[in-house]
Parts: C-alpha cells; sequence; structure tokens
C-alpha cells in the first residue's frame, strides 16, 4: 500500500502527505525497536551477571571443565525471557588453570530481529528480503579466588644451632626471623581478601630424625591404636613374656596382640601395643604402711611426646588415606626399645640403654627385645623424665602446628608462637618432613583442615628449608645418650645387631624383618646396596625416598619450594663433599617449576642471605594469587 502511495503522482497534496508520511513511520518503527532492544539488551546483561557468578562457584567447586560449560548456558538461558533463547549465544573462557584463581569470561551474542525497521528500509529501498538483524554482545569477567595453602617445613636438626655463613647469629634464630617475615607479609595480603574465607593458611612442620604429630593424636583413628601396623611389634619379642610366666603371656590373634592368663587379673584380655608399653613402664613414687611394713606405690612417669615412625614403603612417600583394613598405611607411634645393658669390647655402652634388661641371656639382642623387662617396675629410674630420651628418644621437635588463617590476629600469633618454640636437636630426615609438611595442607586425615583437592583457584604449597644432607646412624658412629653407662662418650655399640641407631625409620634391621630390607631401604633401586650399613648409604637411600616423595606431591598437583642454607659441596673431606653435591641435587630436583619465572623454585642461600631469600618466597607466593 506504502509502495503504491508512494508511486502515485495525481496532485499536490497527495505528494505531501507522502513525504510527511515516511519519517513519522521511521520514526516510529525506530522507537518501537529501540525499547524492544533495550529490554532484550537489559535481559541478556542481566543473565550474563547471574551466569557469571554461578558458574564460578561450579568452577572452583572442582566440576569438570565439560559440566562447567554446560551448567553456564543452561544457566544463562535459564534466565533469558523466552522470546529471546534462541536468538542468543553464549562463549566461556575458562582460566588456563585450575590452581591459582585466574579470570573466568563469558560472552553473550545477541542478534535481535526488529520489527519494524526493516519494512521502514524496504520502503525507503523498494527492496525485499534482506537481513537487517542488529547484533549486540556483552562480557563479563570473573576473578575467581586465589587462595593459599602453605606448609612451612622447617630442619631443626642439631646443625641448625651453628651460626649462619656470613652472620653472627644461629642459623636457627636466622630462620625464625625469616620465618615471621613471612607470615607478616602474607598476613597483611590475607586480611584484605575479605570476600574470601581463609583466604591465606600456613601450617609449621618442624623436623628432625622425626616429625611430631602431638601427643594429644593419641586416640586418633588414624594412629595404630591396636597395633595392626606390620612395623608395630617389629623389635619386640612377645614369646618371652610367656616364657616368663605363663599366667601372663602376650599372643597374637587376628593381627593384633592380647594379655592372656589369669595373672593379668582385670587386664586379661586387653590389647597391647606401643601406648601400652608407655603405661607399663613404672617407677616408685611412695610407699604406704600396712600390716607392719611399707608397701611400694608405683607410678607410670613416662608419656608418648608425640612422633611417630615412617609408614612402610610406599605409604611413607604419599598421603594415601589410613585404614585397618590396609595396616601398612596406620601412623604408628615412635617407641625406642630399650638397648642392652651390655659393652662392647671396647667399653661403649648401646647408644640408648635406658632401663633394666631383667634377663641374665648373655645375647645383647635377646636383652633388647626381652619384652618383661617393661613389666618389671623400679624403685628408682635409670633416666630422668625428659621428652626426648628413653623411648622418646629421637623425637626432639615439637609438634605440628595445622593450617592456621592468618587474616586472624590470634592465628598470626599462634603461628609466631610456634616458629619461636622450635629448638634445634637431633638427625635429618627430610623425606618424613616434606611427607608431613604435604600431609598438612591435605583435606585428607591426619590434618583435615586443607580445602578438597578437586577446589579450582587454591595452590598447596610446602616450603622446605634444610641446612644438611639426610641423615641416619650406624650405632659405632654416634655418641651414646649420656644415662647409657659410664662410657657414653666413647660412642654407641652394634652389639644386638640393629645396625642402626633408633629413629623415624625404625633400626635398620629389626629383630621381626629381614636385615635387607629395613624402612631405610624400602623402595629403593639397585643403585642402593641394602648390605652396605654405612652413614653414607643410608644417605643415599633417603636421598631416593625424599625423589618419590616429591615425585608424588607435584603430582597431586602440590607446588613445592627448597631452599638449602649453607650448604657449600667445596668444604670437607671427600665424602662429605660428595653428600653435600648430592643433597643440592635432590633439592633442586625436589623443587617445582615456578609459574611466573622461567626457573625452579630452589635457593642455595647463605644464613645472611636468608631474609632476603624469605623474601622472595613472598614475592612468588603473591603471584601466585595474580596468575592463574
Amino acid at each position: 500500500m506504502f509502495c503504491r502511495f508512494w508511486n502515485d503522482r495525481k496532485g499536490q497534496f497527495a505528494m505531501m502527505t507522502a513525504f510527511a508520511t515516511v519519517p513519522l513511520m521511521g520514526a516510529l518503527a525506530l522507537a518501537v525497536d529501540y525499547t524492544e532492544l533495550s529490554r532484550q539488551r537489559q535481559n541478556t546483561l542481566n543473565a550474563l551477571d547471574a551466569a557469571g557468578i554461578a558458574t564460578a562457584r561450579q568452577f572452583t567447586s572442582g566440576k569438570s571443565d565439560e559440566e562447567v560449560i554446560a551448567y553456564a548456558n543452561s544457566f544463562f538461558k535459564a534466565n533469558l525471557n523466552n522470546a529471546i533463547v534462541n536468538t542468543t549465544t553464549l562463549q566461556v573462557t575458562l582460566p588456563n588453570s585450575d590452581a591459582g584463581g585466574g579470570t573466568l569470561k563469558l560472552q553473550a551474542n545477541l542478534k535481535y530481529q526488529p520489527y519494524f525497521f526493516p519494512g521502514f528500509i524496504r520502503l525507503l529501498k523498494n527492496t525485499s528480503g534482506s537481513s537487517h538483524e542488529i547484533d549486540f554482545s556483552a562480557r563479563t569477567e570473573i576473578r575467581l579466588k586465589n587462595t593459599l595453602e602453605v606448609a612451612l617445613v622447617l630442619d631443626n636438626s642439631g646443625s641448625m644451632q651453628y651460626l649462619g655463613a656470613g652472620s653472627s647469629k644461629k642459623r636457627i634464630d636466622l630462620l625464625k626471623d625469616a620465618s615471621k617475615q613471612l607470615i607478616d607479609t602474607l598476613a597483611i595480603q590475607a586480611t584484605q581478601m575479605k570476600q574470601v574465607d581463609k583466604a591465606i593458611q600456613f601450617s609449621l612442620v618442624p623436623f628432625a630424625s622425626a616429625v611430631n604429630v602431638g601427643p594429644s593424636m593419641k586416640t586418633e583413628s588414624w594412629m595404630d591404636t591396636l597395633g595392626l601396623s606390620p612395623v608395630h611389634h617389629e623389635n619386640f619379642d612377645w614369646s618371652t613374656m610367656g616364657a616368663t610366666n605363663s599366667l601372663k603371656r602376650v599372643e597374637q590373634t587376628g593381627g593384633a596382640y592380647y594379655k592372656r592368663g589369669l595373672g593379668w587379673g582385670l587386664e586379661q584380655g586387653q590389647v597391647v601395643t606401643r601406648f601400652t608399653l608407655f603405661d607399663e613402664i613404672k617407677k616408685q613414687t611412695g610407699s604406704f604402711w600396712n600390716f607392719g611394713s611399707f608397701v611400694p606405690i608405683y607410678s607410670t612417669f613416662l608419656n608418648w611426646k608425640g612422633c611417630v615412625e615412617s609408614r612402610p614403603h610406599p605409604y611413607n612417600t604419599n598421603d594415601a588415606p589410613a585404614s585397618t583394613g590396609i595396616p601398612s598405611t596406620l601412623y604408628v607411634p615412635m617407641f625406642a626399645p630399650d638397648e642392652t645393658d651390655r659393652t662392647d669390647s671396647s667399653s661403649r655402652p648401646a647408644s640408648n640403654n635406658w632401663w633394666i634388661d631383667v634377663t641374665s641371656n648373655s645375647s645383647s639382642a635377646v636383652r633388647q627385645r626381652y619384652m618383661p623387662k617393661y613389666f618389671t617396675p623400679v624403685t628408682s629410674a635409670v633416666i630422668a623424665d625428659l621428652l626426648d630420651t628413653g623411648p622418646n628418644f629421637a623425637c626432639s621437635i615439637k609438634p605440628i602446628t595445622p593450617l592456621t588463617d592468618l587474616s586472624k590476629a590470634a592465628g598470626v600469633t599462634q603461628m609466631k608462637t610456634a616458629i619461636d618454640a622450635m629448638e634445634p636437636d637431633g638427625a635429618t630426615n627430610v623425606p618424613e618432613g616434606i611427607a608431613w609438611g604435604w600431609r598438612t595442607v591435605s583435606s585428607r586425615a591426619p590434618f583435615t583442615e586443607g580445602r578438597p583437592e578437586t577446589e579450582r583457584g587454591n595452590d598447596k604449597v610446602v616450603i622446605l628449608l634444610t641446612d644438611g644432607a639426610n641423615t641416619y646412624y650406624h650405632p659405632n658412629t654416634v655418641t651414646a645418650a649420656s644415662y647409657s653407662g659410664t662410657y657414653w662418650n666413647y660412642g654407641g655399640n652394634n652389639n644386638a645387631g640393629s645396625n642402626s641407631t633408633y629413629s623415624a625409620y625404625g633400626y635398620a634391621s629389626p629383630y621381626n624383618g629381614n636385615p635387607s630390607t629395613g624402612r631405610i631401604f624400602q623402595g629403593t633401586s639397585n643403585d642402593i646396596s641394602k648390605s652396605d650399613f654405612s652413614n653414607a648409604n643410608y644417605g643415599k637411600a633417603m636421598n631416593e625416598q625424599m625423589a618419590q616423595t616429591c615425585t608424588n606431591a607435584k603430582a597431586e598437583k602440590i607446588l613445592v619450594f627448597t631452599i638449602a642454607l649453607d650448604l657449600d659441596p667445596t668444604k670437607g673431606n671427600s665424602t662429605e663433599r660428595a653428600l653435600t653435591a648430592a643433597a643440592l641435587e635432590a633439592l633442586e630436583d625436589c623443587a617445582s617449576n615456578s609459574r611466573v619465572r622461567p626457573s625452579k623454585l630452589f635457593w642455595n642461600t647463605k644464613g645472611n642471605d636468608l631474609e632476603k631469600t624469605f623474601r622472595e618466597i613472598g614475592e612468588e607466593l603473591s603471584n601466585l594469587r595474580i596468575v592463574g
């Protein structure tokens, strides 16, 4: 009709009317279409913003990429007006990594189909069939949370009391200062992240010969409270109980050991574990008068300090959950056996002779594994009630501090207090330190404070510092404990054939086990001799176990930072130089690759540069929260 009207040339009035109608109709078309376009545009923006927030939650919860994209599209379309669902598409760009935060990008594309504008254009141009869609696009970007869970795994071995290179302060004091500086730096960042709960958490894992999980963990389900682990009784000969007194036997049933016989009285049938031995070791603490004579009072005076042994391979190198169904996964409390009273031909006592042997058997091996002695109270203890002596031998470090929220002032204070409490003593067992650092940032027991491993936007970090090579000692190479005998400073003896001092790996040659497959050698390659019981060979074996632990941790997306403190491969004799060089190589191999620079997260630093090194680590951790 409009075309015929436009082409009609009859009369001036008709022509003027036609001229006036065109702009009026065009304005009306534009007004209607502009209003509808604005409505659809706003509807698209609202749906886009809502989809961005909802999709971010799905992404960080650990959903797969495909699930996240499908969810985003479904959520987006559910919030659109039904009239524009088929003309609107969504593009989802996920962060290029599922760690370290990152940015989630969503773009909506709307193809608006005008109601009147196409007809108006055809009226002017006398055309038909042309497409006059109006394209509209909008983007939203959601910066994902970028949380950190960091384990400080710090060497507390005896050498940390030496002066740091180029410094007048002890290494342990330099380490405390640098660690607290790092805590302060990250605490400031944690308080600025108002919208994220527990944005930055730190744990502390002091280590030396072993790691201390804390005596309060005694009854936890992951502890071997029933004595089921194959290493729980490896140094005990329970048959000696029945041989001494048939009415007070200890016998194995279903994997656990129980008190059997009427001689136990009300205790008959109770399970026997290392915790039992701590309870049974008693000394006289007083007496009472009864029918004309004094009757002694005996009381338990030794408590488990909290250290645990290394699990049998491969569980010592991973974070597998503890289960009674797989006894090797359970954690066994450390209990250093009382070693023989007998000295060797050079008058050297056993390194940890802390109780009476009771038996007169001439064999030192028999004396060491003889069990009735622990059930025989004494009038005065052979040892003082000290935490890192006797059965707690080699448990010289403070307990682990679990993940602590640095956004809270109380959390910062707790971490600094734990750092200040560290004291250097003992040997160096880096593999156990790394394993327990990993376990503190894990979501699995023993420590469950870590976020789920499936949660995206969260980095789990282990920062390891050590000032020496891995160490494990043959008895002849150490000075015995001062309570071990008159000639304690002559060194220890190997009369019992254990081939090592007691530590987290137990003995190199346990009583109930093959001497060539003690835990120090389990899982190691053919490059490690299983009959070489030298300190140097022990160090090589531990380096291999360390490498396995690092590999496993990194495979689980743990970022590993390693710091060698005052390790100089040019000093010492040839053996010492070789051990130091091997330690440096092992630490560098253990480190992860940096995400923000083309290098590994490894520092070989001196004592006087330690604070600078920790500042660099603080910058690296800060960058993790930016790069995604």
